[in-house]
């Protein structure tokens, strides 16, 4: 992703950050990112306003080391989605809901995910679509009304939700690509909406570049992030790399959640990306979920990531 030279609010490239273990809430006005403390606050403020969660990366199905039971996480993960105060208005799912795309692993997340008694927006991870028919299990269970291989978009409490699909006909050395018929739908989805209502974009692979040798970014991202310029509250939200990573330029906040399932190294730290092996009592503070909560008027984008175990 190029970074736009046309001033300095879009020029400065303000944070670029790495968490692990206890979650904070952070706010964004003007683009300018501010932490306001930690879980505690965090709830105290998102009762206040217009709140969604996001889980990611359940792979259910997985069995190795990292973590040989990735149901018994992913029920812990959606424990914790239940005890969160006020009344979320629905949870996404950013992809790789399943670890081989079988009917059984989609059946026991389903299963798990349905406790949460939300309604549930989903897109596709590459490993949910890798069944023989390249996908037709998962958008049989989830594409319905979407267009493509299953994106699509909704309006809820004033904010304009995209759900893209970039992990088909992934580009070299694996980085997501989104293909120019969703770029034209995703032009056309946004044209004559007012630059003041706040988007969220959502996608498997983050749309930033975090770490190209490994092909964690798309590879025509840059060009959806160029429709997006002109909106002045924009929220991308991503899995796929299975760690919190933040970046705010401008007015678009990048945001990368964790894994239910297990973790992966920070970028460049290992020989290659793939479940990470750590201490058992370790775990769970790198696996977890994220709440956002948005503040009408005020423009004001609150994200906390909360671990399975602080």
């Amino acid at each position: 992703m190029t970074l736009q030279d046309d001033g300095p609010s879009r020029r400065k490239v303000l944070e670029c950050m790495t968490w692990a273990g206890t979650g904070v809430l952070w706010t964004v006005a003007g683009g300018v990112p501010a932490s306001l403390g930690l879980i505690d606050e965090a709830v105290a403020q998102q009762a206040k306003g217009f709140t969604f969660l996001q889980i990611s990366d359940s792979h259910m199905g997985f069995d190795k080391p990292a973590n040989p039971n990735v149901k018994s996480t992913l029920e812990e993960a959606i424990a914790r989605v239940r005890a969160v105060p006020g009344s979320p208005a629905f949870m996404i799912h950013t992809g790789d809901i399943s670890h081989l795309s079988k009917p059984s692993e989609f059946d026991d997340a389903d299963k798990i995910i349905s406790q949460a008694k939300l309604d549930v927006h989903y897109v596709p991870g590459e490993h949910d679509l890798i069944d023989e028919d390249r996908g037709k299990l998962y958008r049989e269970r989830y594409g319905r009304g979407t267009k493509g291989d299953g994106y699509y978009s909704f309006d809820a409490n004033g904010v304009h939700f995209v759900g893209l699909v970039n992990v088909v006909d992934l580009k070299g050395g694996g980085l997501g690509n989104l293909g120019a018929e969703q770029l034209a739908w995703l032009e056309s989805d946004l044209r004559g909406r007012s630059a003041s209502q706040p988007v969220v974009v959502f996608a498997h692979i983050p749309l930033w570049t975090v770490y190209p040798e490994w092909g964690w970014g798309t590879d025509d991202g840059g060009q959806a992030l160029g429709y997006l310029k002109r909106f002045g509250s924009v929220t991308v939200l991503n899995g796929h790399i299975h760690q919190v990573m933040q970046k705010v330029e401008g007015n678009v906040t990048f945001h990368t959640a964790r894994s239910t399932a297990f973790p992966q190294p920070a970028p460049g730290t290992a020989p290659s990306p793939g479940p990470m092996k750590v201490a058992d009592d370790k775990l769970r503070t790198l696996l977890g979920t994220a709440d956002i909560t948005f503040k009408q008027n005020e423009q004001r984008l609150a994200i906390v990531d909360t671990p399975l175990k602080a």
